[in-house]
C-alpha cells in the first residue's frame, strides 16, 4: 500500500505539504491539493483511519431519482442499505451530487478527500459526469441499474428486466393478447435499452409480431403517457406494458380520456411495484422489484468490493403481481399506422436491428 512518502516522491514535494493536501489544511492552493488527491488515489493510499471501527464511512449518491418519501422510488432502496450497514457499523451519508458538483469534484478524489471508503450511485443517468469516470475509476462504488466492464473497482446491482418483462409477456399471451405494446423510459438510460431488448427479445421468443412503432421511448413519469397513448390506440394495441408505474399510471388515465376502459379494452402493466401501483383504479398488475434487497444487495457488494473483492454483477429475481388492470384481450381494427419519432427504430435503430437480425436467423434454420 502507498505511503505519504511514495506520493510526495512522485510528486516532488515535503511528506509534510502531502499531509497537508491529505487533509484539508488551508494554508495549501487548490490546485496543489487536488494533485495530491488525484496522486493519492492513483497510487492506492488509504488513510490509517479510513480503515478503523471508528471511521467506517461509505456513501450513497443520489441524482435524478426520488427517495424521501415511503411513495417514492427510491426510499426502500436506500433504507435497506442504511439498515444492514447500520449492522455492520458503518455510519452512511446522502449526498446528491448534480451535474455541476460532478463536474467540479471527481469521484475518487471527493471520497478520498472526505474519507469515504466506497459509493453506492443510484439514479444516475449515461451521461452524468460521474457516469463517464466509473470505466477509470480505483475507489470502490457500486451502480445502480448501470454497468460498466473491465473495471474490478465498479460492481452493478438491478433486478433481472428480461425475465420480468417475458413474465408480463407470458401473462398476456396467456390472456390472449397478440397486439402487445410498450412504452419505455427515457433514451439516456441503460435500464431503459435493457427492458427495450427484453421486450424485442421476448415477443421475438414468443414469435408474436413486432411492430417497432409500439416500441416507444418516453420518460419515467406518467406525463409522457398522453403523448404516445392515443398512437398505440390507433394502432390496435390490446395490451400497453410500461417501463415504470408511474408511466402506468398515466396511461391507465390516458385510456380513459379516450373513452375506453382498462382492462376491458386495453390491459396495463407496470413495472416496479411501488406503492401506488396497488391504489390505482384498477389496481395495476405490475413486475415487481423487491427494492429493500436491492439496497441490501448494493450494500454487500459494496463491501465486498472495499475488501478486495471484484464484485461485477449481483442480479435479483422479479415476480409477476397479478391485480384488475389485465384481462382477457379483446381485439380491435388497426385505425392508423403511423410512424413514430420516439420509437426504438427511431431512438436506437441498433437494438432493433440486433432482435430481428436474430430472428431473421433463428427463421432460416427452421
Amino acid at each position: 500500500m502507498a505511503t505519504i512518502k511514495d506520493i510526495a516522491k512522485k510528486l516532488g514535494i515535503s511528506p509534510s505539504t502531502v499531509s497537508k493536501g491529505l487533509n484539508g489544511a488551508s494554508d495549501i492552493s487548490e490546485s496543489l491539493r487536488a494533485k495530491v488527491l488525484e496522486t493519492a488515489v492513483a497510487l492506492g493510499y488509504r488513510k490509517p483511519g479510513m480503515r478503523s471501527k471508528s471511521d467506517r464511512r461509505i456513501a450513497i449518491f443520489v441524482e435524478n431519482m426520488e427517495y424521501k418519501e415511503p411513495s417514492q422510488f427510491g426510499y426502500d432502496i436506500l433504507l435497506g442499505f442504511r439498515q444492514i450497514a447500520f449492522k455492520e457499523n458503518y455510519s452512511v451519508d446522502i449526498i446528491e451530487p448534480d451535474k455541476d458538483f460532478q463536474l467540479k469534484h471527481k469521484y475518487d478524489t471527493f471520497l478520498m478527500e472526505h474519507g469515504y471508503l466506497g459509493g453506492f450511485l443510484a439514479g444516475f443517468a449515461l451521461d452524468d459526469p460521474w457516469m463517464k469516470e466509473m470505466s477509470n475509476v480505483t475507489m470502490p462504488a457500486v451502480l445502480l441499474d448501470n454497468y460498466v466492464t473491465a473495471n474490478p473497482h465498479v460492481g452493478y446491482i438491478g433486478t433481472d428486466s428480461y425475465e420480468g418483462i417475458d413474465m408480463a409477456i407470458v401473462h398476456l399471451i396467456h390472456l390472449g393478447h397478440e397486439k402487445i405494446a410498450f412504452l419505455n423510459g427515457s433514451k439516456d438510460s441503460m435500464i431503459s435499452d435493457q427492458r427495450m431488448s427484453a421486450y424485442l427479445e421476448s415477443m421475438n421468443s414468443h414469435n408474436l409480431h413486432i411492430d417497432p412503432n409500439m416500441a416507444i421511448y418516453s420518460y419515467f413519469v406518467a406525463e409522457a403517457a398522453k403523448y404516445h397513448v392515443e398512437h398505440l390506440i390507433k394502432l390496435g394495441a390490446t395490451a400497453i406494458i410500461c417501463g415504470n408505474d408511474l408511466i402506468a399510471k398515466g396511461v391507465i388515465a390516458t385510456v380513459k380520456e379516450y373513452g375506453f376502459s382498462v382492462p376491458e379494452d386495453i390491459s396495463v402493466i407496470g413495472f416496479d411495484d411501488i406503492p401506488l401501483a396497488s391504489k390505482l383504479d384498477p389496481p395495476l398488475t405490475t413486475i415487481r422489484q423487491n427494492r429493500s434487497e436491492l439496497g441490501k444487495s448494493a450494500y454487500f457488494t459494496l463491501k465486498a468490493i472495499i475488501n478486495n473483492i471484484p464484485m461485477s454483477k449481483s442480479m435479483l429475481r422479479p415476480s409477476l403481481v397479478i391485480r384488475e388492470s389485465t384481462a382477457e384481450a379483446k381485439p380491435r381494427m388497426v385505425r392508423a399506422h403511423e410512424n413514430d419519432k420516439d420509437s426504438v427504430l427511431s431512438i436506437n435503430p441498433s437494438l432493433y436491428a440486433n432482435v430481428v437480425k436474430n430472428k431473421l436467423i433463428k427463421d432460416s434454420t427452421l
